[in-house]
């Protein structure tokens, strides 16, 4: 299961997910950014609760952030160590803008 609380404030979305961003629910996550980034220049993806991302919840962060680089910029932050692992395995660390 997969919360996403979305929070907008004028050009900047902070997505906070709480849960597991797995192949079941990252098509969740996609449509809620494909519908959400249109006036957006700024995207934060909070990760403070986010238990465990797999290839697919990947996926979904690298398309984000190739959509970010055209219009602003993406960063995640408050990644714990679970999760920062599997950055750090893909090579995703190399990608992303971690904080």
């Amino acid at each position: 299961m997969l919360n996403i609380e979305k929070k907008q404030d004028g050009k900047d979305l902070t997505v906070a997910l709480t849960g597991r961003l797995d192949t079941v629910t990252a098509p969740e996550l996609e449509s809620e950014l494909a519908s959400s980034l249109d006036d957006v220049e700024n995207l934060v993806i909070d990760m403070t609760d986010l238990e465990y991302i797999s290839s697919a919840g990947l996926r979904v962060l690298l398309t984000a952030q190739k959509t970010m680089n055209q219009k602003g910029s993406m960063k995640l932050i408050n990644v714990n160590e679970t999760v920062m692992e599997i950055f750090d395995v893909t090579g995703f660390v190399d990608i992303l803008t971690i904080e």
